[in-house]
């Protein structure tokens, strides 16, 4: 757990070695408790990527505060992860309490190491005055999973998390990496495509529905030959809809594109979208909607 844009989704796709949660510049992309599994010759550890933990009276946002505090009662140990790059805030000391009445093993570690600005010591101090230990270094993870770069510090902190961890049949078979259904990934990898190609103010105001899932044929082994996903993409103003869609439908083309070639890395058949993007004025405000989107 940590606060926005820490660097949990990108810590849990490197150490997966896959694509499990969507990722971008914006904050609190994640929405969900997403499961990312790691398997190695010690075991099995089964983490869980929690949106990130902000001040804010907005409905949407009290449930993601309320998913962090339900996750963490649930765990075996907990990995809070602190921007090195920003000084702690009010969110920290929040966090740092709701771990200390957890009664489970915490692990901690400062990310972003190798930007410039980062400083770890700033969260060692932080973390001794609540009783926790220093934390461990974490650099170069955004680069990992493609290859750009290598990743320091996640074989340490792998290690502390096993150290920790009680023993247990696994939980899922060896060759998982998540366990997440077809048509929540397809939405998610969809939302993320509409994150990366639309204004600064269309990211928190859009939401995704994969509407139907239709397998076109099964192999010998009950695999789909093929999925036809009709996805809505809802915001809330008309003016954000054309946003979404682009003059001509450049954008929603673009959007299409870049979805189709990430499905491609995480699917092994063929998936054929439609999609449709629609208004839902104040979806955030709507509580069924919330609960619909954000479990």
């Amino acid at each position: 757990m940590g606060r926005p844009s820490t660097g949990k989704s990108t810590l849990v796709n490197a150490l997966c070695g896959a694509k499990v949660s969507i990722v971008s510049n914006v904050p609190q992309t994640t929405r969900n408790a997403i499961r990312g599994i790691v398997n190695d010759a010690r075991g099995q550890i089964v983490f869980v990527d929690t949106p990130g933990f902000h001040h804010s009276r907005k409905k949407i946002n009290l449930r993601f505060r309320t998913i962090v505090q339900e996750h963490v009662r649930e765990t075996d140990a907990a990995l809070y992860l602190i921007d090195a790059t920003r000084p702690p805030g009010a969110e920290e000391g929040e966090i740092a309490s709701i771990l200390t009445q957890a009664d489970v093993p915490v692990v901690t570690a400062a990310t972003k190491l190798d930007a410039p600005e980062a400083d770890r010591a700033r969260v060692a101090s932080f973390l001794a005055d609540r009783g926790f230990v220093a934390p461990l270094a974490l650099s170069n993870v955004h680069g990992a999973l493609d290859g750009t770069t290598s990743a320091r510090g996640v074989t340490e902190l792998l290690n502390s998390l096993f150290a920790h961890m009680p023993e247990h049949p696994p939980l899922y078979p060896p060759e998982f990496y998540t366990d997440q259904e077809p048509a929540f990934r397809i939405s998610e990898v969809l939302r993320e495509a509409v994150i990366a190609n639309t204004a600064q103010e269309i990211p928190h105001a859009v939401f995704v529905e994969v509407a139907d899932l239709e397998a076109g044929g099964f192999d010998d082994e009950g695999q789909p030959l093929r999925l036809w996903a009709r996805c809505f993409i809802y915001v809330e103003r008309e003016s954000q809809k054309g946003i979404v869609v682009g003059k001509g439908g450049a954008n929603i083309k673009r959007i299409r594109e870049r979805t189709t070639r990430a499905i491609k890395e995480i699917f092994p058949y063929p998936v054929e979208l439609k999609l449709q993007v629609k208004v839902r004025p104040k979806w955030r405000q709507n509580d069924q909607v919330i609960s619909s989107i954000v479990h």
